[in-house]
């Protein structure tokens, strides 16, 4: 039965492929709903940063000399890299 699989025009081997073209289509819808469902939590939690970062460090009112000030007391965040400069751009 085993080699009947390689015999040309076998049906053996067209069900086999038709059982694997569903399981891999399956598995393609099964993956796309979960990166949607990501898509949708990075999303929610983007957001969810930007709010909490204006309430950790809110901004200051146009005009306020204390803008400078409020800046420069914001903690420094580091990059991972070797050379460790300050990436103030992650708090925005």
């Amino acid at each position: 039965m085993f080699f009947q699989l390689f015999q040309p025009g076998s049906s053996l081997h067209l069900k086999r492929a038709a059982t694997l073209l569903q399981e891999a289509q399956m598995a393609r819808l099964e993956h796309q709903a979960a990166a949607e469902h990501h898509a949708a939590l990075a999303k929610m939690y983007a957001e969810r940063v930007k709010r909490l970062s204006g309430e950790v460090y809110p901004l200051p009112a146009p005009g306020s000399e204390t803008g400078a000030k409020a800046e420069q007391d914001k903690p420094a965040i580091y990059s991972i890299e070797s050379n460790r400069r300050p990436k103030s751009n992650l708090l925005t």
